[in-house]
């Protein structure tokens, strides 16, 4: 079972999100040069700044802790305290002036997160997740919806781009037996699962920084995320993520999967 992380560091992660939300609106719908990373992704500034701002307070505070952030990838130890860090998920939206880009901090204990954020700057909402407890949604508690059946469940998808042509089959499989589909909300939509407001997101392609600090978001709704296999996501999953609002649609949702051609 991992350790669950004090008071302390809950409170450090929240002042890191704050850190990161300041920084990234002094750069929302300004000004800048959008650069593009080897792997043709884009990356700005503020991407920048955020990571290296707080790679620096968490060696300050935290100096035996690793961090591994999509910039800069991996620092210091993941034997035991590891951050993981996404300064900003929904680059492309930061930069097109869509406020659904967020921020996403996880915290994991032996490779496994045990704390999560998901932070919206532009919008000022946040979901804290902490193993075993209730996520907290701007500090009140949130629940999954008790959507039971996939008939009456709505998909989301950051966008038809992040999957390759067997596992696009899959999702349309998966579609086709859903209420409807959504794209383009990015970590957005993993939120609002946890609020209630969708039942089902689907992914695959998403790096360790984009789906570490979901885990305890999602559970701590009640609801389920793992890989396209029914596995835990840990350090090192995939990027295949399911995430449902509830054990029984995660259920159904895994058969449709393991059923695909």
């Amino acid at each position: 079972m991992p350790l669950v992380p004090d008071q302390d560091l809950v409170l450090f992660a929240s002042s890191l999100a704050d850190d990161a939300r300041r920084i990234s609106n002094q750069f929302f719908r300004q000004p800048h040069t959008v650069s593009s990373k080897s792997d043709g992704t884009p990356v700005t500034i503020a991407d920048l700044e955020i990571e290296q701002h707080l790679r620096k307070v968490i060696g300050q505070h935290y100096p035996d802790h690793g961090v591994y952030g999509e910039e800069e990838g991996l620092s210091g130890s993941a034997t035991h305290w590891l951050w993981v860090l996404d300064p900003i998920d929904g680059t492309k939206s930061f930069t097109t002036g869509k406020p659904t880009f967020g921020c996403l901090i996880a915290l994991l204990y032996q490779c496994k997160p045990v704390l999560g954020i998901i932070d919206m700057p532009a919008l000022d909402e946040r979901w804290v997740g902490i193993q075993d407890q209730t996520t907290l949604y701007n500090g009140s508690p949130c629940k999954a919806a008790e959507t039971h059946v996939l008939a009456d469940a709505t998909l989301n998808a950051t966008t038809v781009d992040m999957f390759d042509p067997q596992e696009w089959q899959i999702f349309c499989q998966v579609n086709e037996a859903v209420r409807f589909r959504q794209f383009g909300a990015d970590c957005y939509a993993y939120g609002l699962l946890a609020l209630g407001y969708t039942d089902l997101v689907m992914e695959a392609g998403l790096g360790r920084f984009d789906y570490l600090a979901l885990v305890p978001v999602i559970k701590g709704a009640g609801g389920c995320i793992s890989d396209w296999e029914g596995e835990a996501l840990t350090f090192d999953s995939t990027g295949q993520v399911l995430a449902s609002a509830n054990p029984t649609l995660h259920a159904q949702a895994l058969r449709l999967i393991a059923s695909a051609p």
